[in-house]
């Protein structure tokens, strides 16, 4: 152990963890109790007076686990579910506990079964790990504690600590060697009884104010710790921990990017332009689905948004230019509903060609009404799909599964899957089909691709879907044609204006009308597809934001990297600058005159810009940073690890 490098007595429970853990055992325990919120309660006000210095700490042990008489299996399930409750910042700097595991010790009141998980996900050594042991009968029933373990009696924390024999301070060179850190009055007990040189007061998950006023520093985050303490250990940029969920996104993508550390807003609407702007002016994630639009006066704002994940198929509502512009790096879910579109398109085509709407309002008013007249197979008719992209082409295979005949229109070439037949032109694919599914994007060329000038081409008695953008089809001629008779029936999921939240008053000329299919924007609403959804854009978040894989970025080069432990002996530099010629020239020789040796480096262009990621050894000058940011071109520099 060097001179300059201290000893850090960590408490665990809203200091480690950002929970009590009896707290969270009581919930398990009690989760199908009906007296659980009063328990909960008594419980609750037990840890807050044991842990403001009201009540001694044995007696409120006591009296907790009186109440909750747990189980082995309880036990278990807390220490599954308790690293989803490590503190954000203890998260984030999980490289510091494992760079310095030989310094950290943990003392708690706590139970090593609980603590056991987290100490073992953060590097330090069960050795190390000093807290309060369960005592079970035969059949796994808790039936009290270990009465002779030190940390079971009052001012326990401090005895352990001063058994341990490490804090002493050397007078001459003022340097303290032995740190009590943690949010309640034991741990600043470890100072008061000579068994710490320091107690720094831990504020990120609760502040004590009977506690906070006996510290020497208060911290409101483990960065503040590096602050008072002389270490060669770099932690990361805190702006790059927190991100904005709009639209409530899967609370999937929440989960997963709680769990790297973010600190996450999640919030069910979309926002409006001014209000989302005071929001993300110190947001480095943000996800939204098809309702927030990002338009490049809100991007010029963003000095620490770093990506954007879109949680839904288009990206129409993101302008991509001008993200890629200040090096914002937008994903999607291209794949992941696919399925629930095309299933609804196949369950629509089926209940407009039995009127199944129209005889089911009828029954459901009383009125009996078995007719066969005007009533279809699906088997033998002609599906007409426009847009042959991944939902137009999953949905050719299904419709062949079930006996139509398939042809599509695309603006672009695409092989037909099965037997399904490409038409040169859309009014002639209107004129010959009997159903027309429409699976365009959002582009502004696509407005009122179907209108009352081509509605008039389209086969009489013909059936209409819309399930792309409400935008596509004049929905006033759309109308017309239904009333008229020209059209057999039509289901419509998306319109050219919808309310911003559920609940609002909905209008549009076509209710009322017979035969027609009104869903509110449903297609990708499933709880699988909405799952999928979260999975997929969160999990690209994590990995550009963590390691710097652009791979499915709709506005970067693609670059997918090899996987490197977070606890590697690496920085990894990433560069992203205008593509110029001789940009990675000058970045080498940055790193050249700084004496920094590379690792490993990866180059990835497109004709906007380049992307560079550059694996270096830990020991680096930091105004090599600024001298990287100081070349021309350059358009953002992160250092991620």
């Amino acid at each position: 152990m060097t001179a300059s490098t201290p000893n850090f007595i960590f408490d665990f429970d809203s200091t480690l963890v950002s929970c009590e853990s009896l707290d969270e055992l009581a919930k398990i325990v009690m989760q199908d109790n009906a007296d659980a919120a009063d328990m909960l309660s008594s419980i609750q006000t037990l840890t807050k007076n044991a842990m403001d210095g009201s009540l001694s700490f044995h007696e409120s042990l006591k009296q907790r686990l009186a109440l909750l008489k747990p189980t082995r299996a309880h036990l278990n399930q807390l220490s599954t579910q308790i690293l989803h409750h490590i503190t954000p910042s203890v998260l984030r700097n999980k490289r510091f506990f494992h760079q310095f595991s030989a310094h950290i010790y943990i003392v708690s009141g706590g139970f090593i079964e609980i603590i056991h998980p987290v100490a073992k996900a953060l590097g330090i050594p069960l050795s190390q790990c000093y807290a309060n042991r369960f005592i079970y009968d035969y059949e796994g029933n808790i039936i009290g504690l270990d009465e002779q373990n030190l940390l079971a009696h009052d001012q326990g924390k401090a005895n352990q600590v001063k058994r341990l024999k490490l804090s002493y301070k050397n007078i001459n060179k003022n340097i303290t060697r032995t740190i009590a850190i943690g949010d309640g009055y034991t741990d600043y007990e470890i100072k008061a009884l000579n068994a710490a040189d320091s107690f720094f007061c831990f504020t990120e998950v609760i502040t004590r104010e009977k506690v906070a006023q006996y510290a020497d520093a208060v911290i409101p985050n483990l960065e503040g710790l590096f602050e008072l303490c002389s270490l060669s250990y770099n932690p990361p940029q805190i702006f790059h921990k927190k991100a904005l969920l709009l639209e409530n996104i899967h609370p999937y993508a929440k989960n997963l990017l709680e769990s790297q550390g973010f600190s996450v807003e999640s919030i069910k609407t979309s926002l409006p332009e001014e209000i989302l702007q005071e929001k993300l002016k110190d947001v480095a994630v943000l996800g939204i689905r098809s309702k927030t639009k990002i338009s490049a006066s809100l991007i010029k704002h963003l000095s620490h948004l770093e990506a954007v994940g879109v949680f839904c198929i288009g990206t129409n509502q993101v302008d991509l230019a001008a993200c890629k512009e200040k090096a914002i790096a937008v994903f999607n879910a291209p794949f992941s509903n696919t399925r629930s579109v095309v299933e609804l398109a196949m369950g629509e085509i089926i209940v407009l060609l039995r009127k199944v709407i129209d005889t089911n309002n009828l029954l459901h008013q009383g009125n009996w009404q078995k007719k066969s007249e005007h009533c279809f197979e699906i088997r033998g008719k002609i599906l007409g799909i426009i847009g042959y992209g991944k939902i137009g082409s999953q949905l050719s295979i299904l419709a062949e599964a079930h006996g139509m005949q398939v042809c599509y229109y695309d603006i672009e070439e695409k092989l037909p899957i099965g037997n399904a037949k490409a038409i040169a032109t859309l009014e002639q694919l209107l004129q010959q089909v009997d159903i027309i599914s429409i699976h365009v994007d959002g582009r502004k060329e696509n407005h009122h691709l179907i209108h009352a000038g081509n509605i008039s081409h389209i086969k009489t008695g013909a059936y209409l879907i819309n399930l792309a953008r409400g935008h596509v089809i004049e929905i006033n001629a759309l109308a017309q044609a239904l009333k008229s008779g020209q059209l057999g029936g039509a289901a419509i999921d998306v319109f050219p204006e919808e309310p911003d939240e559920n609940g609002l008053h909905f209008l549009t000329p076509l209710q009322g009308l017979p035969n027609v299919i009104l869903t509110p924007h449903i297609g990708g609403s499933t709880v699988e597809a909405q799952q999928n959804i979260g999975e997929f854009v969160a999990t690209r978040l994590k990995e550009y934001t963590e390691h710097g894989s652009t791979l499915h970025s709709v506005n970067f080069p693609q670059l997918q990297l090899p996987s490197l432990s977070e606890y590697t002996p690496y920085h990894r530099v990433i560069h992203i600058h205008k593509n110029t010629p001789g940009i990675l020239a000058q970045i080498n020789a940055i790193f050249a005159q700084h004496a920094v040796n590379i690792e490993g480096q990866y180059l990835k262009t497109d004709e906007n810009i380049g992307y560079v990621i550059t694996d270096i050894t830990q020991n680096y000058d930091k105004e090599m940073i600024v001298s990287l940011q100081k070349i021309e071109h350059t358009m953002k520099v992160r250092l991620l690890f």
